[in-house]
């Protein structure tokens, strides 16, 4: 049967985009749970200042409560060199590294050019490479701005280009607005494996306009194997107003199960997972196949 590899990013990028900021025994917690319901990669944290992202407060705290699990990888998001250190120092194995596809987000996000988050990138890599850290490296914008609109799928090639030949073992295409659509998620995939392998891209696909999963169906028959999801859908994004998260871990492996797909996933631990974390955060889950089981469990037990 193929296989598909989901990375559980709701800790991280769900957490971070979430008005509520959990205690790292809270985000332990969730992290224990998810790796429970078979998730084998997982974003733990991220090592970047408080002053801008207070949800990652204490990323240091989770990482050294996190057991060690075998065939389980808890990961980073690291911005540069001192995150990198101190990611090593909490026990961490594996980061990942962020650019954008385009120029104006990038300057916005994280006030340097493309061209200079990846020479900052360099020597992350070195770093990484003498620590025996394995690298991922994330691509956001790839089908739009939100300050200049549609990205070209060559700038998105580029930047993925860049990040692979310098050592990230594999891309992740951001679709940060959630704008895409399956023939554009075509055209971004067949433009990305031109240049780096088509087993070492991942799709991060966000729900903004309702066609996530209809991007990632495009992208399981474009030959991509590995997707990023949230839990509950956590997240959002702060440069589109209203903006949903990620696509739900749960929409997702309901997908993959229609399909016949391998993925080690237990739906239904997850969707109790899910209902976790959303009464933490005082809000309902996104996930559309959560809600519709979960009203169908609540049925059955009223008869």
């Amino acid at each position: 049967m193929d296989a598909v590899r989901l990375v559980e990013v709701g800790a991280r990028d769900g957490l971070q985009n979430e008005t509520l900021t959990l205690s790292p025994q809270t985000r332990v917690r969730l992290l224990q749970r998810l790796a429970d319901a078979g998730l084998q990669t997982l974003e733990a944290g991220a090592f970047v200042s408080p002053r801008w992202v207070p949800q990652m407060a204490g990323s240091d705290e989770v990482f050294k409560a996190l057991p060690v699990r075998p065939g389980v990888t808890w990961t980073a998001l690291v911005p540069n060199l001192k995150g990198l250190e101190a990611a090593i120092a909490a026990g961490c194995r594996e980061v990942a590294v962020f650019a954008a596809a385009s120029e104006a987000f990038s300057h916005k996000n994280i006030n340097c050019s493309i061209a200079q988050s990846l020479r900052q990138y360099q020597e992350v890599m070195v770093r990484a490479r003498d620590a025996g850290v394995r690298v991922r490296g994330y691509v956001s914008c790839v089908m739009a701005c939100p300050f200049t609109g549609p990205v070209k799928p060559e700038a998105v090639a580029a930047v993925s280009a860049s990040l692979f030949g310098m050592g990230c073992y594999e891309i992740s295409l951001g679709d940060t607005l959630g704008t895409g659509t399956p023939a554009a998620t075509r055209a971004l995939i067949q433009a990305c494996r031109q240049v780096v392998p088509v087993s070492a891209l991942a799709g991060h696909f966000h729900d903004t306009y309702g066609m996530a999963i209809a991007n990632i169906h495009a992208a399981l028959e474009a030959d991509v194997r590995v997707f990023d999801s949230s839990v509950a859908g956590l997240g959002g994004c702060p440069y589109s107003p209203g903006a949903t998260g990620n696509v739900a871990s749960e929409d997702l492996v309901y997908l993959l199960d229609g399909l016949g797909l391998s993925h080690g996933v237990d739906l239904q631990a997850l969707i109790d997972t899910g209902e976790f974390i959303s009464a933490e955060l005082g809000r309902p889950t996104a996930s559309r196949v959560a809600r519709a089981l979960l009203a169908k469990r609540s049925l059955g037990t009223m008869r």
